[in-house]
């Protein structure tokens, strides 16, 4: 046997569907880490080839084409180091979510992912059948078991590995990101260990794709639970781990072990990479948001100027009569302190327009949300023109606690293509604004301390229609991320009306989060692929004491 055996992780930036492309940065990767880093076997993600989620892509016959003629070009093209790869594989039984070893233009091994995970934003069972049995291949003389991501969140995979004889275990993963992801991650790892002590080879992809961001974090776990390497996380790269075979075992020698970042830092990283391959590989030439002076808005420039440079956005105050002067002059000061093309288009000849041609159909009613909505909708008819004229993508600035409880427009505020802090609780907002301005000061402190205000009346402040964001936030994360009743809401300590108000307003509003774009994902539940709730519906969750 081997004294040494060097393994490649390809924490790699994929493209859903682009095989071809997938093909050649899988290639690329495979190259460097033969003839740089002089790596014996090199181990990619899951679904590698295809990218993932490829969602119902897999249901056409021509990505299966396409994945064949990869998987035959990289037999051919890579030579000289030994390919750990993931894609989707058809037999007699069906498709499956497997991995394969290639080896100088040969399959040695095909490993089918045994347990599909079907439920928040996984929906393998629609595609895939699971594979029923280990599989343990040699690689340079060592046994080597293969897995694919959420079969190491089960018991059951790694016991049959070590069964089977394996030594070291290879886990290919497409693992999203959430807050505080990374220590679940290597906790369920250490799991798995102590019902079956081996190293772990743990690869994750990163990137963004369409709600989800992929943060990598790639590790190498020692078969007594130990990250002795972690990768970059956010950051593509190629890493490599050597083991010593002592008494016939691998054991991992340490490597770079990058910290996970604290949590503020870590979603605003995932928020910036989620908007940025957004707009990349759907091919925008840049993007436009419409700046208030007003926390979200600030946010969310911030994040589109550190995802693709201040020189590719733009951002259009438009004020109305109920403007106050300070959020002109944060907004100028917001788009002064990031560089970015900045210009005030003012909605009052468009508004009075609206009102006119509508005088006689509203006559004799006092004014509501009504004329508060079309001013909206004045401001996303500017945006969304500027957008189709220059190619640039519109990025909304609403937040989760706004979703949550429709306090946004349609065809307002909601109109536009990507939505980034969309997953973002109000108070997370303010946090991650100080995040920001800890790194270097482009928010206004007075943005920080003002109460917010959509300003579409007089005076108006958000606290005028919602409960103040410390009560209304936690509600939310208990009603909506945690599936507490209002009766156990109202039970741990929140005022009984308050409750079942919020609960009525997220209720009534699941129509409008239906045609909301689409933005990162960063909590543990997000409104989209998450949680998929029924607009017309008859159930009501309410205490048994409340009429």
């Amino acid at each position: 046997m081997t004294q040494h055996l060097r393994v490649a992780m390809a924490q790699l930036n994929l493209l859903v569907g682009d095989v071809p492309g997938n093909v050649a940065k899988i290639a690329a990767a495979a190259a460097r880490a033969r003839d740089e880093l002089k790596a014996d076997v090199i181990v990619f993600p899951e679904l590698a080839l295809t990218g993932y989620p490829p969602e119902d892509l897999l249901l056409r016959p021509g990505l299966h084409r396409q994945v064949l003629r990869g998987l035959e070009e990289l037999k051919q093209q890579v030579t000289g180091i030994d390919v750990v790869l993931g894609y989707p594989c058809p037999d007699a039984a069906g498709l499956h979510n497997s991995v394969s070893l290639l080896r100088e233009g040969q399959v040695i091994a095909t490993y089918h992912k045994q347990h599909l995970p079907n439920y928040s934003v996984f929906d393998e069972k629609r595609y895939f059948v699971p594979g029923q049995a280990a599989v343990v291949a040699e690689i340079r003389g060592v046994p080597v078991a293969f897995t694919v991501c959420e079969d190491l969140w089960h018991p059951g995979p790694t016991v049959q590995a070590k069964a089977a004889g394996a030594a070291l275990m290879f886990n290919l993963n497409a693992s999203p990101f959430h807050a505080r992801k990374g220590g679940e991650r290597e906790a369920v790892l250490r799991q798995r260990l102590a019902e079956a002590a081996m190293p772990i080879v743990y690869v994750n992809q990163v990137g963004g794709q369409d709600e989800l961001v992929f943060d990598g974090e790639s590790m190498v776990m020692n078969a007594e639970g130990q990250v002795v390497l972690r990768g970059q996380p956010f950051v593509e790269d190629v890493y490599l781990v050597e083991f010593d075979i002592i008494d016939g075992l691998p054991v991992p020698r340490s490597g770079m072990l990058h910290p996970h970042l604290p949590e503020p830092e870590s979603i605003y990283h995932a928020l910036v990479l989620g908007v940025r391959d957004y707009i990349e590989k759907n091919g925008f030439g840049g993007a436009v948001i419409g700046l208030s002076g007003g926390i979200d808005s600030a946010l969310t420039l911030a994040i589109a100027v550190d995802a693709i440079g201040a020189e590719r956005v733009e951002a259009v105050m438009m004020p109305s009569r109920y403007t106050a002067q300070m959020s002109l002059d944060d907004a100028q000061a917001e788009a002064r302190s990031l560089g970015v093309d900045y210009r005030v288009i003012s909605i009052e000849p468009a508004f009075n327009t609206f009102l006119d041609s509508l005088q006689e159909e509203l006559a004799g009613t006092a004014p509501d949300t009504t004329e508060e909505n079309i001013q909206a909708r004045c401001r996303g008819v500017i945006l969304m023109a500027i957008s189709n004229k220059k190619g640039k993508i519109l990025l909304t600035t609403g937040n989760k606690s706004e979703m949550a409880v429709g306090y946004a427009t349609l065809y307002g505020d909601m109109a536009g293509g990507y939505a980034p802090i969309k997953d973002l609780p109000k108070t997370m907002v303010y946090q991650l604004a100080r995040y920001r301005n800890g790194v270097a000061k482009v928010i206004p402190p007075r943005v920080l301390e003002r109460p917010p205000s959509a300003e579409l009346r007089p005076d108006q402040k958000d606290q005028d229609s919602l409960p103040p964001y410390e009560v209304l936030d936690p509600i939310l994360e208990l009603y909506v991320e945690l599936d507490k009743t209002p009766e156990e809401i109202i039970a741990a300590g929140f005022e009984r009306d308050t409750v079942l108000r919020v609960v009525a307003m997220v209720n009534r509003n699941e129509y409008k989060r239906r045609q909301a774009p689409p933005g990162v994902r960063v909590t543990r539940r997000a409104f989209g692929r998450d949680r998929r709730y029924p607009i017309t519906s008859g159930y009501r969750n309410r205490p048994q004491f409340a009429h």
